[in-house]
């Protein structure tokens, strides 16, 4: 049997799912290669699928208004009645998305894969989503390959943003469009100035540091950065190699159940001496190499010095 590939598409209601889907399809061509395409739509939206864009997206619209009723019985016949060559999925924001997922493939019938993960946000709206609907945001964002964030202004703080994404789904690709439909590809603007060679980490640049850093390596290759951080460095035989440690801080991205622990590999001849859990403050030099734990390239740290600090009043750091 061929594969079918599956195109899935997470987000809130109104944040754009249609429109790429219809973009995708039409606008960009993809519908001259398919013969039938299937578009399973999860909920309605502003933008409808019309009898008009579906003819010249070659497609079958397909709805489900409840969580319960997709299952692979319902899947499976859709399959054998249009044996589609491409699925188009705009699921519904607030579903669970783990069966979507399920390494069995007990929802997808022999053959369906998904191909890519697409999530769109309203940037609008992005950071009160995720205060206040944290958990159903992660759900939508957690597997996606890109994260097109919509509606972008002048006034967006993509920095920010690509932070707090960064905080749940590290491979993601962000994309940001302006409200005329235009690729917005102004650069983040970063707390600190990258043109220097001593960077001076504050705890509040710490998150925004770290990702940045992890992301694109290279930007900071020999550079010197100073900052303070918690050790990471258990005595337990086989947790780390000897001549290495990690400093790093445990960051909060909304709330007390998303703290997570951000550090980088150090190599460090003299690492045994250097306290679990201790806090330092440590200034060293960057350098893009290959790291096992990074399975490939990435930021590694090479101590100029190390004294030891006092644990600060807040030891968490935060994405905002």
């Amino acid at each position: 049997m061929e594969e079918v590939p599956v195109y899935l598409f997470t987000g809130f209601m109104d944040s754009g799912k249609t429109s790429m889907i219809l973009e995708t399809l039409i606008d960009n061509g993809f519908a001259r290669e398919l013969e039938r395409v299937l578009i399973i739509a999860c909920e309605d939206g502003d933008v409808e699928y019309t009898d008009e864009k579906l003819k010249a997206a070659h497609a079958t619209l397909k709805t489900f208004e409840n969580e319960e009723d997709l299952t692979r019985e319902a899947l499976q016949s859709l399959e054998d009645e249009i044996k589609p060559d491409a699925v188009f999925i705009e699921y519904n924001g607030t579903w669970e998305t783990g069966k979507l997922f399920d390494e069995d493939g007990e929802l997808f019938p022999k053959g369906w894969m998904i191909l890519q993960h697409l999530c769109t946000v309203d940037a609008t709206n992005f950071e009160l989503y995720m205060q206040n609907m944290r958990v159903m945001m992660q759900e939508n964002i957690f597997h996606a390959e890109v994260v097109i964030f919509n509606r972008c202004t002048d006034s967006t703080n993509k920095t920010k943003f690509r932070s707090l994404i960064k905080a749940i789904n590290r491979p993601a690709q962000l994309v940001y469009i302006r409200t005329d439909g235009s690729v917005d590809d102004r650069p983040e603007e970063l707390p600190y100035d990258i043109t220097k060679s001593e960077l001076d980490i504050t705890d509040a640049d710490y998150c925004v540091w770290f990702e940045d850093c992890m992301e694109y390596p290279k930007k900071y290759d020999g550079k010197t950065v100073k900052f303070r951080a918690l050790v990471y460095n258990p005595t337990t035989e086989g947790k780390l190699k000897p001549g290495t440690f990690v400093p790093g801080r445990f960051a909060m991205t909304c709330c007390v159940e998303d703290i997570q622990f951000l550090g980088m590999k150090a190599k460090y001849a003299d690492s045994k001496n250097i306290e679990h859990k201790s806090w330092i403050d440590i200034t060293a030099k960057v350098k893009n190499e290959f790291a096992k734990e990074y399975h490939g390239k990435g930021p590694v740290l090479y101590p100029v010095s190390i004294e030891k600090a006092e644990k600060p009043e807040d030891e968490l750091v935060y994405f905002n």
